[in-house]
């Protein structure tokens, strides 16, 4: 059983930076793959970055060379640093940890993942 706890968000002018955290309880440390996700309203949830039990990472195109996660696994903490925000990065975001180390799923989908947290408001204004 894992727990996921996000916090980090908030409002924020175009050109700006959050920094997500994901505290993680249970199952934790190194021995998950973990990721973020975003949904805006009226769209599907989508994956923006993802992080192996091993440190690798994958970033969707959208994010590439403003967004960087990195874990903690001392602090059981993952996070996600967004910089150079737009007003289309604003969303809802989501932690994700995948317990069972399916390497062979995409890192960036949501049926990667068996548990969620409950999520964290960011609202980018132009």
């Amino acid at each position: 059983q894992v727990t996921l706890v996000e916090s980090g968000g908030g409002s924020v002018q175009a050109g700006g930076s959050l920094r997500l955290s994901c505290a993680a309880s249970g199952t934790t440390g190194s021995s998950l793959r973990m990721g973020w996700f975003r949904q805006a309203a009226g769209k599907e949830r989508e994956g923006v970055a993802g992080i192996s039990d091993n440190g690798r990472t994958t970033y969707a195109d959208s994010v590439k060379g403003r967004y960087t996660i990195s874990r903690d696994n001392a602090a059981n903490t993952l996070y996600l640093q967004m910089n150079s925000l737009k007003p289309e990065d604003t969303a809802m975001y989501f932690c994700a940890a995948d317990s069972l180390l399916r390497r062979w799923l995409p890192p960036l989908e949501v049926f990667s993942y068996n548990y969620w947290g409950q999520g964290t408001q960011v609202t980018v204004s132009s």
